[in-house]
């Protein structure tokens, strides 16, 4: 992207700091903004029937979050998002950024690179839950998430990975040898 289109986006955009813990976007709560990680760990994840909470998806520094098209029904969000970390994050109400795809042909390349980005990231995870052991699916994380191990809770990481936390304890001992 040019400098002249970031600087039309950057010129939008609304910095603020979340605690570690705190979940900013809320399931079937409104939240109509665009989010892009500046500093930090993050994460989106439900609750299942039996009120476990389940990760999606990690996002860390300089990355951006799930786009609002794909985690709002009816302007209602449908995912939870916490920091697991000290966090920082620019946001841009969605209404505008997409005001600004329609104006700006660069800005309209990148959000749908970004779109479609999700949509590969969330295809290979769909794969890999299929098809992938347990092993297999930890190495495909320390590929994916480098040393995010050391850095978040393995109840989460045990959760993204469809496993137990003791699996991923058995596990992590094994590659260890």
């Amino acid at each position: 992207m040019s400098a002249k289109s970031m600087e039309e986006l950057v010129n939008l955009l609304k910095v603020e700091a979340v605690e570690k813990g705190s979940t900013f976007i809320r399931k079937n709560k409104r939240n109509s903004k665009e989010y892009f990680l500046l500093e930090g760990i993050c994460r989106s994840y439900l609750i299942n029937p039996e009120g476990e909470e389940i990760s999606l998806t990690f996002f860390v520094s300089k990355s951006i979050l799930s786009p609002y098209s794909t985690r709002t029904r009816e302007e209602l969000s449908i995912l939870n998002f916490q920091a697991l970390t000290a966090t920082k994050l620019a946001s841009i109400d969605a209404l505008k950024f997409e005001e600004l795809m329609v104006k700006n042909l660069e800005i309209r390349r990148f959000g749908n690179t970004v779109l479609r980005n999700e949509l590969s990231r969330k295809v290979e995870k769909e794969i890999g839950l299929a098809s992938l052991s347990a092993k297999e699916r930890l190495l495909q994380f320390r590929e994916q998430y480098p040393k995010l191990e050391n850095l978040i809770s393995h109840t989460d990481i045990a959760s993204y990975l469809g496993i137990t936390n003791i699996s991923l304890s058995r596990l992590r001992s094994d590659l260890a040898r």
